[in-house]
Formats: C-alpha cells, sequence, structure tokens
C-alpha cells in the first residue's frame, strides 16, 4: 500500500490517501541489490505495546518545552547512529505520493513542507532511503533506534529542535496504520520513515516501513559559525 499525506487548510494538517503500490508508506522502494546485510530491524521491545521509555523511579520528568515558530528545516542528526544529513523539501509526485529525496544522494533525507515544520505543534514527516544502487543510504540503520535516543533537527532561524523517541515499529506494507503515523498530533511530533521488514529479492523491493515516532523534549540554539581568525 501507498500511504500518502497531504496537507489541509492553512495549518499544515496532514490527511491521508492510499492507492496500490508497493513497500511503502511514502514510496520509498529499495532499490539496493541487497549485496550489503539487511537494514536492522527494531524489536518488540521498541514498540508502543512494550510500554513507555523507561526512566529512573526518583526522575522528576521535565516540563515538555513549548511549541517553536515554523521554520524550515535544514538538518537531521540522530547522534546514537552517528546520523547528520541535510534536509530537502518534498511535495507529492504526479502519482499523488510524496516524492523521495534523489536516490543517487545517499546521505540526503527529506521533509514534508506542505505539513509541519519540526517543532511545531502537529505531526511532522521526515523521509529517507534505506539504500540505493551503490548500498546502504541515510535511514539505513533507523532501525536500530531506541526508546529514549534523541533526534535533532537543525533550522533555519538558528535554534534546534530536539525529539526524544516513544517507540520504534516495523509495519507490513499492506497493513500500515495510516492514522496511527500520519494523524495530527496536540502536541509537536516527528515521524521519520523508511523501508524495512523484510525484502523480495525478486521483486527488489522491500515489504513494509519502518516508522521512528518521536516527541519535543528540548530546543537549543545551534552555535555560531566561527571565523577564520583573521
Amino acid at each position: 500500500m501507498e500511504h500518502t499525506p497531504r496537507s489541509r487548510g492553512g495549518q499544515g494538517v496532514i490527511a491521508l490517501l492510499t492507492a496500490g503500490a508497493m513497500c511503502t508508506g511514502i514510496w520509498l522502494i529499495g532499490h539496493g541489490a541487497q549485496a550489503q546485510a539487511p537494514p536492522p530491524q527494531p524489536s518488540a521491545d521498541q514498540g508502543f505495546a512494550a510500554g513507555p521509555p523507561g526512566s529512573r523511579p526518583s526522575a522528576t520528568p521535565a516540563p515538555p518545552p513549548p511549541p517553536m515558530p515554523a521554520s524550515r528545516p535544514l538538518r537531521v542528526r540522530i547522534p546514537s547512529i552517528s546520523l547528520d544529513a541535510p534536509l530537502t523539501g518534498l511535495g507529492l509526485d504526479d502519482n499523488g505520493g510524496l516524492a523521495t529525496p534523489p536516490q543517487e544522494d545517499e546521505n540526503l533525507a527529506g521533509w514534508y513542507q506542505d505539513g509541519n515544520t519540526p517543532g511545531t505543534t502537529g505531526t511532522s514527516l521526515i523521509a529517507g532511503h534505506v539504500d540505493n544502487r551503490s548500498g546502504p543510504a541515510v535511514f539505513y540503520n533507523l532501525g536500530s533506534l531506541k526508546k529514549n535516543h534523541t533526534v535533532e533537527i537543525a533550522r533555519a532561524d538558528g535554534r534546534t529542535a530536539v525529539f526524544s523517541i516513544d517507540a520504534v515499529e516495523v509495519y507490513d506494507g499492506d497493513d500500515f496504520p495510516d492514522k496511527k503515523v500520519y494523524d495530527p498530533a496536540p502536541r509537536p511530533e516527528l515521524r521519520l520513515i523508511t523501508c524495512g521488514g523484510g525484502y523480495n529479492k525478486s521483486r527488489q523491493e522491500y515489504l513494509g516501513n519502518v516508522v521512528v515516532f518521536a516527541h519535543l523534549t528540548g530546543t537549543k540554539r545551534e552555535p555560531a559559525p566561527r571565523g577564520d581568525g583573521g
């Protein structure tokens, strides 16, 4: 199944269309020859059914930061998997599906620019390829993420939105939970999406999607560019 986000009204609220296609939440069909090891897939312990992320019993949860104003995202960073990649804006293709980043650039992810910008109230979407014809791509290790890992989105306003991961789940393409993944949220939330869930070698297609669910837990300023010392 293809699961296509679109904007509704001026708020960038995400609605869903469905149409026939393999692998994908959003047209992220795996084109790699699978010469490399299969990409990691999340365990059941990282899903919502296993319960919320663990924390120290004595720890007092920090209050959530206020939603951020809209600002174009520039980079996605995930320290736990050493990911630091630029972001490009994505729209819809001629078939009504979300266009993907250029496949030849393995270190490029895309954000749905007709939806919410990361850090604002609502659901923001970032998609990336798991591989390309050259091998692993930007979101190859997405399935190895765990609850409480952080995702940082550097923005054009010089601020960084910091998200904490609530769950990492894998879905079969024929049973993709549209509403769970794409519906608007009452707080700033983020979804990272790539292909996964097994691979059909004869058809060169992944059978489903890995989805990371996260919510805003912090903000920080990007460091000012350093001078050349002259």
